[in-house]
């Protein structure tokens, strides 16, 4: 593979108007293609196979005309101080709000509180329920508008009045000025890394191109694969983040060629062929993890993980033929100054064998157990806490006290109870019955059971369909939706459904709602996470048992990277669920995991993980294969590349960090999640961790047995092949100066 690398390096260096105007006109194409292209109808989310998901279905097929997940708006009205709601002027102005919302051109229905006994027994609070035929995501701004302005009448008459639901809820806004912070930090790191603008510039400008490429490609072709907007979520995050990654090891490595003394077209060939090696097997493991999504069994995760795999296959083809390319427009200015100039303090940075990277290797070769150990017992403390990983999709309660959303729960939890914030929907199917009083009576008798349960306070009247075969009605719990009484309810009433439905001539009833809804998402979800897990991992040892052709080596990155993704999970549950440091990020209240929260975790951080354990690791094999022994090989190893995913690795931090500063818990918890993963996996499973295992297997870290050895294609990523094919350079010239990799700490 090397080789073939090698010869595709110096083609796109010497073609480099050709590659460039490739990719450039292929942006421009589906930019085109994409704008012509028709939107993708929004399919929302499904998940097959759970309860919640059929009784959506049924009241789908049951209730023509009205999306069962539609978009609702519950409107929480709150009586001056002193006063009721229920005094003549107060009612009326609810009144008058409900009538104007029942008016609006997508409005199904609106509830007036009074006449569903919608009021609190102190009479200070009433909530009123509007519901709407289309989506959240459909509904025009001419709907919105209208219920924007009745509630600016009811509030002009004294009322405090705040809307929860989704119709009117804003979508969640990214890390704003600390996102742009991160992005800077990015930006200096390159800067301080490769001490020059051009070099600096390159990772992040063919990175940008990958995306626009993938993005455009992924809404070209919405329509025709039903791709939605949130499919390309993942894809632009895992897109930049291994697009400037694996531009970074080329560039990285070209430099170090080029101080080597080779011209720079030999030097992009080498840095194609030996880091654009690793590049692939990288690209690929986290293709295996994108692509593993499908075990959870979510469509729209499996669309995600697709698309964000095409992303890094794209960004992948971009780092071997743009990168090369654009070398050749500048072949001396990605160089730093000294190098450039050849000064005298740069002759003697050359000089110098060790740099900050195989120091810190040498340390850990001399004490690697107790380095080791380290590690592996800091990581495993941080996970602890993962034990106790409660997964759910956290409301309006996660939201911050400045949003409407919020102030609705508040005060509907203090006037109603919490469970009001997530009533359970139960559908029954009452077709079987026989006849319309039949229906009504089997309806009545579970009704009657499930409001007897332990945990409701109050079921509303049935709805029935106008075939009168279906009715609807909700039951209230006494907690909130996130509350683990809440799920143990849900548990009890469907394991109680049995004796309910005996009671019924042939009735059934399912358990739906959003709050159940949630419920159910997340217990599949953290039933799939060990397939998952299983799936991603396996296939990636195969992939790096081809790569490293050693058994140990790839068991050990497996076993690094679960343990730097569980002590993740282990901070996440002990800030956002337990509340430990909540306060310094901000985080107004705690509780439950999004449940897709470990899915992405694992997914984009797999992907930077194995970025990192093949650039890292291939050049300590790269040495070893070279002649160095087992222990000197990873100084070696670590000498050229540390610093270089120490750098990617700082990158990451910084962007994701920044989605910390977002307003929304839930963009807080991924952008905290994957900058804490990053670390724990680049600075102690990488640099702590892995040289520590390697130095103390020594050679038998590399073994393979002979029959294996055998049947395994020789990938060669080490570029061993290269050796005999590229001669040895000649001295360096004055105008094209030897330099080194990038030493930008120590």
């Amino acid at each position: 593979m090397a080789t073939v690398l090698y010869h595709l390096g110096r083609v796109a260096f010497r073609w480099r108007w050709f590659v460039s105007v490739f990719w450039v006109v292929a942006l421009g194409a589906l930019g085109v293609a994409a704008a012509k292209a028709p939107a993708a109808a929004d399919e929302g989310f499904t998940m097959p196979g759970i309860e919640s998901q059929k009784a959506f279905d049924l009241l789908e097929h049951r209730y023509p005309g009205t999306a069962a997940d539609g978009a609702n708006a519950r409107i929480v009205f709150v009586a001056p101080s002193g006063e009721k709601i229920t005094a003549a002027e107060n009612r009326q102005a609810v009144e008058r709000l409900v009538d104007e919302a029942a008016n609006g051109s997508q409005v199904v229905s609106a509830v007036d509180p009074f006449q569903a006994k919608a009021v609190s027994k102190d009479a200070t609070t009433a909530y009123a329920t509007v519901s709407f035929k289309a989506k959240a995501s459909d509904l025009t701004d001419a709907s919105k508008a209208h219920l924007r302005k009745a509630i600016d009448q009811a509030r002009h008459a004294g009322l405090t009045v705040e809307v929860g639901g989704d119709a009117l809820a804003a979508q969640p806004a990214a890390g704003g000025a600390t996102e742009v912070v991160g992005i800077a930090v990015a930006a200096v790191v390159l800067l301080i890394t490769f001490g020059s603008l051009a070099a600096a510039g390159l990772p992040l400008l063919t990175a940008i191109l990958g995306v626009g490429v993938s993005m455009t490609a992924i809404t070209a072709l919405s329509g025709t694969f039903g791709l939605s907007e949130s499919t390309g979520t993942l894809a632009t995050m895992l897109g930049l983040a291994c697009g400037i990654d694996y531009a970074l090891f080329v560039v990285s490595r070209y430099r170090e060629e080029r101080a080597k003394g080779h011209d720079p077209r030999t030097a992009a060939g080498l840095a194609v062929g030996t880091a654009g090696s690793a590049v692939v097997f990288a690209g690929l493991t986290v293709v295996v993890a994108l692509a593993g999504l499908f075990v959870v069994g979510i469509p729209m995760l499996t669309k995600m993980g697709l698309a964000a795999a095409g992303a890094v296959l794209l960004a992948v083809l971009v780092c071997l033929t743009l990168v090369p390319a654009l070398l050749g427009f500048w072949p001396n200015a990605v160089l730093e100054r000294g190098a450039r100039k050849n000064s005298k303090r740069y002759q003697r940075k050359q000089r110098r064998r060790d740099n900050g990277g195989s120091r810190w290797a040498r340390i850990v070769v001399r004490r690697p157990l107790p380095v080791l150990l380290l590690g592996v017992v800091g990581l495993g403390a941080v996970a602890v806490p993962a034990m106790n990983l409660q997964l759910g999709m956290p409301g309006d309660e996660a939201k911050p006290t400045s949003s409407t959303e919020r102030r609705a729960y508040d005060d509907l939890a203090k006037g109603f109870g919490p469970g009001f914030n997530g009533p359970l929907t139960i559908v029954v199917d009452a077709k079987a019955t026989g006849g319309a009083e039949e229906a009504k009576a089997a309806v009545r008798t579970i009704e009657r059971d499930i409001a007897a349960t332990d945990g409701i306070v109050s079921v509303s009247p049935a709805r029935f369909n106008q075939a009168g075969d279906t009715a609807v009605f909700a039951a209230t719990p006494a907690t909130s939706p996130t509350d683990k009484k809440t799920q143990d309810l849900v548990t009890t009433i469907r394991d109680e459904r049995p004796g309910i439905e005996a009671k019924t001539a042939g009735a059934t009833f399912e358990v739906t709602g959003k709050t159940a809804l949630n419920i159910d998402v997340a217990e599949k979800v953290q039933a799939s996470l060990v397939p998952y897990l299983a799936v991603v991992v396996g296939l990636a040892i195969v992939l790096l048992l081809l790569v490293f052709r050693s058994l140990l080596v790839p068991v050990k990155a497996a076993v690094g990277f679960l343990l730097s993704v569980l002590a993740a999970l282990g901070a996440v549950v002990l800030v956002f669920q337990e509340g430990h440091g909540a306060d310094l990020l901000g985080v107004e209240s705690t509780g439950p995991i999004m449940s897709m929260m470990p899915i992405f975790l694992v997914g984009i951080v797999f992907g930077l993980a194995m970025d990192y354990e093949v650039f890292l690791v291939s050049r300590v094999r790269e040495s070893y294969v070279h002649g160095d022994t087992a222990k000197s090989a990873v100084v070696s190893g670590f000498r050229y590349s540390a610093r270089v995913v120490v750098a990617a690795a700082l990158i990451m931090i910084a962007v994701f960090s920044g989605f910390i500063g977002a307003d929304e818990s839930m963009i807080k918890m991924i952008g905290f999640g994957l900058a804490i993963a990053v670390l724990f996996d680049a600075f102690i499973v990488r640099m702590m961790i892995v040289p520590a295992v390697l130095s103390l297997l020594g050679d038998k870290a590399w073994y393979l047995p002979r029959w294996m050895n055998r049947l395994l294609p020789n990938i060669d990523v080490e570029g061993e092949k290269l050796n005999a094919k590229v001669p040895a350079p000649e001295r360096a010239v004055r105008e094209e100066p030897p330099v080194t990799e990038p030493v930008p700490f120590g």
